[in-house]
C-alpha cells in the first residue's frame, strides 16, 4: 500500500530504489526557471553544449527582476529569451504573471514530475505534482538530460478533518504546520495531505500549502487528483490534463500529523522566521504601517475576490499603506472584467504589476521600523529591503480586515465590528480563464532560433578546480555563523542586488554583508594566504530558504573550498556541491565551538579520505584534529574532487 509520493515516483524511476536515504534518479516531465536565478540556469545549460531540451515541457520565466531602472535587468530578459529559443524553451515575458501561478494554471498536470529553480516550485503539489525546487544547475541538467537524482525522502502524512470556518484559510492550515513541525522538520522529507477534509479545499488552497511547504525545508509537498482538482482544470479550459491520484487506502507513513481544519485559527508567523507562529488575537492589534499581498502563496483569483469582497465599500485606514500585486494577467482580466478591481481601487489599494515584487525586495520597502503585514511566504530580516522592518506573515482575509482598521485584526474573533460576513466566492465556471496568453513566446522551430544576446552585465560563471591526487583540502575560517543561515543572510536579494543576479564579481562585493560586513574581504585575503581559500564554520540548517545558487557560487568565487555546518539545507548542500565546494557535517557538535576566526583547516589527503564515511579534519593553526560525517554520493564525491559538476560533464575535473 503506496502513499501518493511514492507511486509518482516510482511511474518515473529510471535507477534506484524507492528506499529512505537510497540515492535514485528520476525521469523529469517538466521544467520551470525565473529570471532571478535563469541567467545562470541558461549560462550553464550554454556551458554544456546541448541541444533542444529533453523534457516535455520546460518554461522561462521573468517574474522577479521587472523593476528596469538600467539596462541590467532588460539585457537579461533578451539573453533568457535568445537562449530559450536556441534550446526549445517557452518564454514567458514579463507582466504574465508569477511563474508558480502560471504554470498551475496552465501547465500542470497530476502524476508529472517538474523541477525549477526557484525553491517554490513545490507548489505544483497543489495539483497532484512531485514538483521539486533545485538549483539551477540541477534543472539545466534536467533540461539537457530529462533526469534528476535526489535522495529518497521519507513520507510525513498530514491527515486533514474537518473544514475551515470563514476568516480562517490555507494559509493559516501552513502556519499550523510550520508551527509543529518547524523549518526543519521538513528536511528529507515529502509533506502529504491525505483525509476527509482535503475535499474541502480547493487546487488554489492547497496550492498555498504545498507551496510554504518549502519553509519546512520539505523536499517537496503534495495532494491528492480528486474532483476539485478537475473543477480547477476546467476552469483553466484544460479539463483533459485531469486524472485522478490518490495514496492507498491504508497507505503508511513514516510519520504522521492530524489536522483538524474546524480547529484552525488566524495566524501570523511573527518577525522573523515562518515557524514563530502565533494566534492573532494572541498577538493583539498592533498598528500596521504597511499591508501587500499578492506572492506565489497567496495571490490566486479566490484570495484577491475575498480581499476585494472585504474592501468593498470600504476604504484602507489613513495610516496604511495597501499593495496588491495579482498573480497573472489571467486573474486580473477577470478581475476587471468583473468589477472587483475597481473594488480594490476604490478602497485605496495600489495596484503593482503581475510579478513577485515586494516579496524578494523588489520595490514596496516599508518604512523604517515599520510593521508590515504580508501574506508572502518569508520573513527573514531585511528581505523586504527595510532591514529593520517587523514583518508578519498572514493570509489574505488578516491581511485586508486589518488594512482597514489599522491594526492586526483577528477577523474571525472581530468581523462584528467591520459589520460583515465574510461572502463566499463562487467559484468560476468551465473554461472561465481560457483565454490567450498573449504574454507566452513559443520557441521557434529547431535551427531557426536568433544568436544568443548577451549584454555587458552577463559575466561568466566561477568555476571550481579540481583537487589533484594526494592534495589536501585547505581553507582558513573566514565566518563563523549562528542556527538558520538564510541563502539571503549568505547573498542578499533585493532591489540594489537583483539587476547583478547575471554578474558573480559585483555580487562578491555583498556577500554576507547582513552578517558581517567585512565578510567579502577577509575571504579575499584568505584566497591569496597560504591556505589559498577560505572555510565558513555553521549552526543548524545552514542554507536555508531560497534555492538560488548564487549563495554557492559567490562564496565560490571568493574562494571558499569548505563549509562545515552543524546540518545543511538540502537545496543549498546540492548546490555547494555542484560548485564544487565541499559540506560536511560536524561528528560532534560542541566541536563547532572550539574552532575560533583565522584557524587554518585542512582534509589532508582529501581524495582518499572521501572514500570513507567519517572524515579527519586537521587544525593546522592548533594541531588539533575532530571528525566530520561525509554523506556525499559517489557522484557527489566526484563532483567535488572535479572542482564542481559543469568540469565533471566536460571532463574537466
Amino acid at each position: 500500500m503506496s502513499t501518493l509520493a511514492y507511486k509518482i515516483l516510482e511511474e518515473h524511476l529510471i535507477s534506484g530504489s524507492l528506499t529512505p536515504g537510497e540515492e535514485i534518479v528520476i525521469r523529469i516531465d517538466q521544467t520551470l526557471t525565473q529570471d532571478s536565478t535563469g541567467t545562470m540556469v541558461y549560462l550553464q545549460l550554454e556551458a554544456m553544449d546541448v541541444g533542444q531540451v529533453k523534457t516535455e515541457l520546460s518554461v522561462a520565466y521573468i517574474d522577479h527582476n521587472m523593476l528596469q531602472t538600467g539596462f541590467e535587468n532588460a539585457d537579461d530578459h533578451a539573453f533568457i529569451a535568445s537562449v530559450a529559443a536556441r534550446h526549445g524553451v517557452l518564454f514567458q515575458k514579463p507582466g504574465g504573471g508569477i511563474c508558480h501561478q502560471l504554470h498551475l494554471e496552465n501547465y500542470g498536470v497530476p502524476g508529472k514530475t517538474l523541477l525549477g529553480s526557484d525553491s517554490h516550485t513545490p507548489t505544483g503539489g497543489g495539483l497532484a505534482m512531485i514538483a521539486i525546487g533545485a538549483g539551477g544547475l540541477d534543472v539545466a541538467i534536467a533540461m539537457a538530460q530529462g533526469t534528476y537524482a535526489l535522495a529518497v525522502p521519507k513520507v510525513i502524512g498530514v491527515e486533514l478533518k474537518g473544514a475551515l470556518r470563514p476568516w480562517v484559510s490555507a494559509k493559516d492550515v501552513i502556519l499550523t504546520v510550520l508551527k509543529e513541525l518547524t523549518v526543519k522538520g521538513g528536511v528529507g522529507r515529502i509533506v502529504e495531505y491525505f483525509g476527509e477534509g482535503v475535499r474541502s479545499l480547493s487546487v488554489t488552497d492547497r496550492a498555498t500549502i504545498t507551496n510554504m511547504g518549502a519553509e519546512l525545508g520539505a523536499t517537496t509537498s503534495v495532494f491528492p487528483s480528486d474532483e476539485r482538482t478537475r473543477e480547477y482544470l476546467a476552469q483553466q479550459g484544460r479539463a483533459d490534463a485531469w486524472a485522478p491520484l490518490a495514496a492507498d487506502p491504508g497507505a503508511a507513513y513514516d510519520e504522521t500529523l492530524v489536522v483538524d481544519l474546524s480547529l484552525v485559527e488566524p495566524l501570523a508567523a511573527k518577525p522573523h522566521s515562518p515557524d514563530n507562529v502565533e494566534a492573532v488575537r494572541t498577538i493583539g492589534p498592533i498598528k500596521v504601517d504597511q499591508v501587500a499581498i499578492g506572492s506565489c502563496t497567496n495571490s490566486s483569483y479566490t484570495d484577491l475576490m475575498r480581499t476585494a469582497a472585504i474592501l468593498r465599500g470600504r476604504k484602507v485606514h489613513p495610516d496604511v499603506s495597501l499593495v496588491i500585486s495579482p498573480g497573472s494577467a489571467a486573474i486580473l482580466s477577470e478581475l476587471a472584467r468583473n468589477g472587483a478591481l475597481a473594488d480594490l481601487i476604490d478602497a485605496g489599494a495600489r495596484i503593482i504589476e503581475n510579478g513577485c515584487g515586494p516579496c524578494i525586495g523588489m520595490g514596496q520597502s516599508p518604512k523604517s521600523g515599520a510593521v508590515s503585514l504580508r501574506t508572502f511566504n518569508r520573513n527573514f530580516k531585511g528581505r523586504s529591503g527595510t532591514n529593520d522592518a517587523e514583518v508578519y506573515l498572514v493570509s489574505p482575509e488578516t491581511a485586508a480586515v486589518s488594512a482597514v482598521t489599522g491594526a492586526l485584526t483577528d477577523g474571525l474573533s472581530s468581523h462584528g465590528a467591520l459589520g460583515i460576513e465574510l461572502p463566499e466566492i463562487p467559484a468560476p465556471k468551465e473554461d472561465a480563464f481560457k483565454r490567450a496568453n498573449n504574454f507566452m513566446v513559443p520557441p521557434p522551430a529547431p535551427g531557426a532560433a536568433p544568436d544568443v544576446v548577451m549584454g555587458p552585465n552577463i559575466k561568466p560563471f566561477p568555476r571550481g578546480k579540481s583537487v589533484k591526487e594526494g592534495a589536501a583540502i585547505t581553507g582558513e575560517v573566514v565566518l563563523l555563523t549562528g542556527d538558520n543561515i538564510t541563502t539571503d543572510d549568505i547573498m542578499p536579494s533585493d532591489s540594489r542586488l537583483l539587476p547583478y543576479r547575471s554578474n558573480i564579481p559585483h555580487l562578491a562585493e555583498y556577500c554576507f554583508e547582513k552578517i558581517d560586513a567585512g565578510f567579502a574581504e577577509r575571504a579575499k585575503k584568505a584566497k591569496l594566504g597560504p591556505a589559498q581559500g577560505g572555510c565558513i564554520i555553521g549552526g543548524e540548517n545552514y542554507g536555508q530558504g531560497s534555492s538560488r545558487e548564487h549563495a554557492a557560487l559567490v562564496p565560490l568565487y571568493l574562494g571558499i573550498h569548505l563549509v562545515i555546518a552543524k546540518s545543511f539545507a538540502r537545496i543549498h548542500r546540492a548546490n555547494l556541491i555542484n560548485s564544487g565546494i565541499l559540506p560536511l557535517v560536524f561528528a560532534e557538535p560542541a566541536d563547532a565551538e572550539k574552532i575560533k576566526a583565522g584557524a587554518v583547516l585542512a582534509i589532508e589527503d582529501a581524495g582518499a579520505q572521501l572514500t570513507q564515511d567519517v572524515i579527519v579534519v586537521t587544525n593546522r593553526s592548533t594541531g588539533a584534529q575532530f571528525s566530520v560525517l561525509n554523506a556525499l554520493s559517489q557522484p557527489e564525491k566526484q563532483m567535488v574532487l572535479a572542482g564542481g559538476r559543469i568540469n565533471l560533464i566536460r571532463g574537466e575535473g
